[in-house]
C-alpha cells in the first residue's frame, strides 16, 4: 500500500527537503524551513545519537520516500539490482532513476514525482508514440517519452513549458515539443546524489 500520509511531514521526519511538493518547497512556506523539528518533537528537545542500524533505516526510508514507493516495490528493486552485474547500490539506483515518472520529473515536465505519477496514471503521456499510464515503466536508451496530442493544451504542461529547466545530461529534452528522450542510461553521480545508497545496501544485507 502507498504511503498517502502528509508530505511536508515525511521531509520533516527524515530532516531535509525531499522536494515532495514541487514548488512550495523552494520557498519560504516549504514545512522544514518553517518548523525543523521532527513530528513529535518540541523545537528544543534533542535528538539522541542514531546507531548504526538507525543511519540505515532512515537512509532506506528517505530514499523510498523520495521516489514514492511502497516498501515491498522498493525492496523489489533492491532484488533485481543485486542480481545485476556490477555494484548493487549503483544498479539500485539506476532502476529508480529509469522509472517514466522519475524521468517525467528529472526532465521538468512535473513539479514533483507525485505530480508525474498523476500524470501517467491519466495518460498524458506515449512512450514513441505509445500511449501509457504505467508509472512504474522502465525506461530504456532511445526511447522517448511525448505528451498525447489530445492533452498538449493541459493548463499543467502550458505553466511547466514557460519555465527555464535543465535535465540531467542522460536525458535531452525538446522543450519547444516537450519531448524527451533518453540518450543512455545514468551514471551514478547523476542520480539522487542527496542518498547515501552504502547504507541501504547494508540495510537489506544485513
Amino acid at each position: 500500500m502507498r504511503d498517502v500520509s502528509a508530505k511536508c511531514r515525511k521531509c520533516r521526519r527524515e530532516g531535509e527537503k525531499l522536494f515532495l511538493k514541487g514548488e512550495r518547497c523552494h520557498t519560504q512556506k516549504c514545512a522544514v524551513v518553517r518548523r525543523f523539528a521532527k513530528p513529535g518533537q518540541k523545537q528544543n528537545s534533542r535528538a539522541g545519537k542514531l546507531s548504526e542500524f538507525g543511519k540505515q533505516l532512515r537512509e532506506k526510508q528517505k530514499a523510498k520516500r523520495m521516489y514514492g514507493l511502497s516498501e515491498k516495490t522498493f525492496v523489489n528493486y533492491f532484488k533485481k539490482a543485486s542480481q545485476r552485474k556490477g555494484a548493487t547500490g549503483d544498479n539500485f539506483l539506476k532502476l529508480l532513476e529509469l522509472r517514466l515518472d522519475n524521468i517525467v520529473y528529472r526532465a521538468g515536465l512535473a513539479d514533483s514525482r507525485a505530480a508525474a505519477r498523476q500524470m501517467v496514471s491519466h495518460g498524458i503521456f506515449e512512450i514513441n508514440n505509445k500511449k501509457v499510464n504505467i508509472p512504474s515503466i522502465l525506461l530504456k536508451p532511445g526511447q522517448k517519452i511525448s505528451i498525447v496530442a489530445k492533452h498538449a493544451a493541459h493548463p499543467v504542461l502550458k505553466k511547466i513549458s514557460e519555465r527555464k529547466f535543465s535535465p540531467p545530461k542522460w536525458l535531452k529534452l525538446d522543450a519547444s515539443k516537450m519531448i524527451v528522450e533518453v540518450e543512455r542510461f545514468p551514471e551514478t553521480d547523476e542520480t539522487e546524489n542527496s542518498i547515501v545508497v552504502s547504507l541501504i545496501v547494508e540495510f537489506y544485507s544485513r
